[in-house]
């Protein structure tokens, strides 16, 4: 008769950085928010569900410190590590750190910049027994199962002193063999510390689909991590997880999904929303301008109350630059749809992309006004490793410095400078962007109506003072740049 050998206990985290940093297996765009704001390391659910007896610690939102995580890694055999580009030097430190308290501890890395650079990674961190590139989950676990190095598709390890990089890993086609987000959850993680503002609290995220056929030049995870290769799961499969979740956390108040395009077929959107219907609960997702109104109506009909829409900018040209492939007229006509559907809109813009101008970062504002969603976030164009952005802009020499995405607390730097476009232009035009949208009578009194209705006023005032205070620092940060610098950014007006 023949034991079966158990797997080696194993630690899947999303590791401490910066205070209140969002990165690493939680966000496609990692950095410190202006409003604390956490979203979850579904990534790392799926092989924590794959591997008896292994843990997911999520430090950042759980606010377990790098020593406490040390402590913890004592009891584990093997550590697989999610990363970010702007959190790759903490991590590399932490696990050496962590190698240093258990020598014995076996360590992998995860994530975009170990996909990208797999050299760099293994050579800079030694303590790495090996890498994963881009969907890792049957790796890791493998690994943990006892299979050779030399076995294993899609990682990269060194062997004799050099770097070996084994045939690359065919995508997880068959998304149903997956076990549920939701269960890890359960088992791990308390839902309840996890926030984004513009979501119901608390909240539950997980994927419906994997991978994203738009061609977004900036977007990170479908160039480095789950491809551009759509593939989903059975809609029976998603309305049974969600019907358990709904049944063992009774306290969410709503369910979004994280996919990197939700909506973006017809038939299986419609076909999952029949599916849901039944269950009552609310929920949310991703969502591109291109979709029609009957299945926005379908949406809201089976209970979806929000949509997070990447606008991106206002600016026609730009649109083409990034191969959005939507135009500002569509994006009118589906902010009107949903608006007269009753549903809520999140509007995501992005400064500094290829072709950025003064004129056309003042469109993008006038643009979003126009649109007048629920809400807005306004993020600094960064060209991350392994994107088609990144390749441009080090080509064309834009990048000012790659290592300063990030200031010391992990928010955003602008990094990439045009010719007559000043990086520190347009983090100044961030914050006059946020001024020009929400000092609108309109959308103050809509933002203080809504936490008033939904009873979050507490929720309300602890954001906005971080958000202010966040604003302080960095136009202070800018004022500075422009005295050394002698430059003076145009002004922007604020009105309706």
């Amino acid at each position: 008769m023949t034991v079966k050998t158990p797997p080696l206990k194993t630690l899947f985290l999303n590791p401490p950085s910066f205070e209140n940093f969002d990165g690493g297996a939680s966000s496609r765009w990692p950095a410190t928010r202006e409003i604390e704001s956490y979203w979850y390391p579904v990534w790392l659910a799926y092989p924590a569900g794959l591997l008896e007896g292994s843990r997911l610690l999520d430090a950042p939102p759980h606010h377990v410190t790098a020593p406490e995580t040390i402590e913890i890694c004592k009891e584990y055999e093997f550590l697989v590590l999610f990363t970010s580009t702007v959190g790759w030097e903490g991590d590399q430190r932490l696990a050496e750190a962590i190698k240093a308290a258990n020598p014995s501890i076996r360590i992998a890395f995860v994530g975009p910049p170990v996909t990208t650079s797999p050299d760099k990674a293994l050579n800079e961190c030694q303590v790495l027994d090996f890498i994963c590139r881009r969907e890792f989950d049957y790796s890791v676990v493998e690994f943990a199962q006892g299979k050779p190095l030399n076995e294993i598709l899609g990682i990269s390890y060194r062997e004799n002193g050099k770097v070996v990089h084994n045939p690359d890993r065919p995508q997880i086609e068959d998304l149903d063999a997956m076990p549920w987000a939701t269960k890890i959850y359960k088992r791990d993680m308390d839902v309840t510390r996890y926030n984004v503002p513009f979501l119901l609290h608390p909240y539950i995220a997980l994927y419906s689909t994997r991978g994203c056929p738009a061609q977004c030049t900036f977007c990170l995870w479908p160039q480095t991590l789950s491809g551009h290769a759509w593939r989903k799961r059975s809609t029976d499969d998603v309305a049974a997880e969600l019907k358990w979740a709904k049944e063992n956390f009774p306290e969410v108040k709503e369910f979004f999904f994280d996919d990197d395009t939700f909506n973006i077929q017809k038939v299986r959107t419609i076909e999952l929303c029949e599916k849901l219907k039944p269950l009552k609960l609310t929920w949310s997702c991703t969502s591109r301008v291109t979709t029609d109104r009957e299945t926005l109506k379908a949406m809201k009909d089976a209970g979806c109350r929000l949509l997070i829409v990447g606008f991106e900018s206002g600016d026609p040209q730009i649109l083409k630059n990034i191969k959005k492939g939507a135009t500002v007229e569509r994006a009118r006509a589906f902010a009107k749809d949903c608006n007269d559907l009753g549903l809520v809109v999140h509007g995501d813009f992005i400064l500094g992309l290829p072709g950025e101008t003064k004129e056309s970062i003042q469109n993008t504002i006038n643009f979003a006004k126009s649109l007048d969603v629920e809400t807005i976030q306004v993020s600094i164009a960064h060209a991350y490793p392994g994107t088609e952005f990144f390749d441009y802009a080090e080509k064309n020499g834009f990048i000012t410095n790659e290592d300063a995405m990030s200031d010391a607390g992990g928010h955003q730097m602008a990094h990439i400078e045009y010719p007559g476009l000043p990086k520190e232009y347009v983090l100044e035009m961030v914050h006059k962007f946020y001024d020009a949208y929400y000092f609108r009578p309109k959308a103050a009194f809509r933002v203080i109506w809504k936490a008033v209705i939904n009873r979050d006023l507490p929720r309300l005032y602890v954001e906005a003072k971080a958000f202010l205070k966040l604003r302080g620092e960095r136009m202070k940060m800018v004022e500075d740049a422009k005295k050394l610098q002698g430059k003076t950014p145009d002004t922007v007006g604020a009105g309706a």
